[in-house]
């Protein structure tokens, strides 16, 4: 992990051959104080460079100069101020351009260890959540290459203020974010990884881990679930030889109370070859991040043991195998979930619902919770509405659908509240049994949404679809190709929310 540190030097005392980038804000950055100290250290080379690229700094927008004095391997100008038709919140803007400034560095192919992020005054307020961006821009998961990556590994980040007088506030913000960073970073891993190195025995004991932090980490291995009724959960994971695990964390940030905790429940079917209902071959790969769910539970408990917030939180994530043998479950099979309901299987690649259903009757009933957050790789068709830009929201609970829609876009992690209503219910009712698994095409995820609410009761709900946001197709300025770490930032935002909240009552 990159290491992020602020000063008020220019440089880094010990810099050899520095790399800088400048951030930039509209066309009034040219009279900014640091913009003109750096332009005269150079004898003039950035406005001159900025007067023949007709540089604006405006939001994409880059200008770079190779080995522009003796001891200046490269300076770089980036453009930051956002575009008029892409309304964003200071803090994603800031995050945005703490990025683009670490994969500016990573692509200019010089090789430095260490760079300064130089801002300008009106930026500083804002140098922890930068610094936030960069961290967040600088992953990548490299950890089975055998031959380094040509891409020069940035070591060292100095976010240089322009006044000593605001590194303590820079400072404090960071040692906070820098947390959430490390849990993002942690459940990137995850998902991230193989599903021959994370089957489910291997998530619970990274799992317990954890314990370091802080957290209580409790395991309920299959005889347990058997005697607990997880039926559904344990429907799933019956054509595995991978044995499959409920992993509980809890985090007990309000000392000398038993208040009702914030839920949140994952789902983590560590590789999905959708059963007997075998998913199509082309793309199944993609199958070992199924477990994104699970993996943003993991990652927000992470944040909340390590900024020590003072709420109380429990972490609930079902690990399970979905894979064909002879001892798979069937298409037309009846399952008792946890709840008593039970449940016709008639597609055994709808398996989420399935280890959610038991998790979440399971964690309304042993913890009574204050409100229930659930996250699951669940549907298909929710990227056909959504794409990428937005995970779906489904809720029982105006006032917490609100708050994390909030939460979304204050974080950058967008959500679009979906309908819900008992004629889709209906839908889902079987001839033989409490209910099916599925549905039918047409409106799909809401059915799928609907089958979770009838698990959770009167408990203020929200189900979070992220099939289409768990994992990038495509790199972003925070976030590479590969694993997003989606929720782990949404969530913390909203128990930042919560406790103000409850703060002022």
């Amino acid at each position: 992990m990159i290491d992020i540190s602020f000063t008020a030097a220019a440089r880094p005392e010990d810099g050899n051959g520095l790399s800088a980038v400048l951030l930039c804000h509209g066309a009034e950055f040219a009279q900014g104080a640091v913009f003109r100290q750096h332009d005269e250290a150079l004898g003039g080379a950035l406005s001159r460079a900025v007067s023949l690229r007709d540089f604006s700094g405006k939001a994409g927008q880059t200008l770079s100069l190779t080995a522009p004095s003796a001891a200046v391997a490269q300076f770089h100008l980036l453009g930051c101020a956002p575009a008029d038709d892409e309304p964003q919140s200071a803090g994603t803007a800031a995050r945005s351009a703490g990025g683009e400034a670490v994969k500016l560095l990573k692509a200019s192919g010089v090789e430095a260890q260490d760079a300064a992020l130089l801002l300008e005054a009106g930026q500083a307020p804002l140098a922890a959540e930068i610094a936030l961006g960069a961290q967040l821009g600088s992953y990548r998961f490299d950890r089975y290459r055998t031959v380094s990556s040509r891409t020069p590994a940035l070591q060292a980040l100095h976010v240089v203020l322009p006044d000593a007088g605001q590194l303590a506030e820079a400072r404090a913000g960071w040692k906070e974010l820098e947390g959430l960073g490390r849990s993002v970073f942690l459940t990137r891993d995850l998902v991230n990884e193989p599903a021959n190195v994370l089957f489910p025995e291997e998530f619970a004991q990274r799992i317990k881990e954890l314990e370091s932090l802080g957290l209580e980490v409790e395991v309920l291995d299959r005889a347990r679930m058997e005697e607990l009724g997880f039926g559904a959960l344990l429907g799933v994971a019956q054509g595995s030889e991978k044995p499959p695990f409920t992993v509980i964390m809890r985090h007990r940030g309000v000392a000398g109370t038993d208040s009702a905790p914030l839920a949140f429940i994952g789902k983590g079917v560590t590789f999905d070859s959708g059963g007997i209902s075998i998913k199509p071959a082309a793309g199944m790969d993609e199958m070992k991040m199924d477990m994104g769910g699970a993996a943003a539970v993991v990652g927000v408990m992470s944040a909340l043991a390590r900024r020590k917030a003072p709420v109380n939180a429990v972490g609930v994530v079902g690990l399970v195998e979905n894979m064909v043998s002879g001892a798979a479950q069937r298409p037309g099979d009846i399952v008792k979930s946890h709840s008593g309901q039970t449940i016709e299987v008639l597609n055994t690649d709808a398996e989420g619902r399935l280890v959610l259903a038991d998790l979440l009757s399971y964690t309304r009933q042993t913890f009574e919770p204050a409100l229930m957050v659930n996250l699951a790789t669940l549907t298909g068709a929710i990227v056909v509405a959504l794409g990428s830009d937005h995970a779906g929201l489904f809720s029982n609970d105006d006032q917490l659908a609100s708050a994390l829609a909030q939460a979304g876009e204050e974080s950058g992690e967008t959500l679009w509240r979906m309908p819900m209503g008992a004629s889709y219910n209906r839908r889902i009712d079987s001839d033989i049994a409490d209910m099916k698994n599925i549905g039918g095409r047409p409106g799909s995820s809401i059915l799928a949404a609907e089958f979770l609410k009838r698990f959770v009761g009167d408990t203020p709900w929200a189900h979070l679809d992220i099939a289409g946001t768990a994992w990038a197709e495509q790199a972003s300025a925070i976030t590479p190709k590969g694993a997003s770490g989606f929720g782990v930032r949404l969530l913390d935002r909203f128990v930042r929310l919560h406790q103000e909240r409850t703060s002022r009552h």
